[in-house]
């Protein structure tokens, strides 16, 4: 696996989010974000950050 910069993979992720919800709408934002942590290996803190980014509270 090769070594990127910081925030990469959160900013791969979010581009993966927003691309997955335009095709897979029936799924929750909840699944999306959960199966976009394990794919780009993301702390619990990512997590949340997406969380709380990409869901109106």
């Amino acid at each position: 696996m090769p070594i990127e910069p910081d925030g990469e993979h959160l900013r791969k992720a979010a581009k993966w989010i927003s691309e997955t919800r335009k095709y897979e709408p029936e799924r929750t934002i909840t699944e999306i974000i959960e199966k976009a942590c394990l794919k780009f290996d993301l702390t619990p803190m990512d997590a949340e950050y997406l969380s709380n980014f990409l869901t109106d509270k």
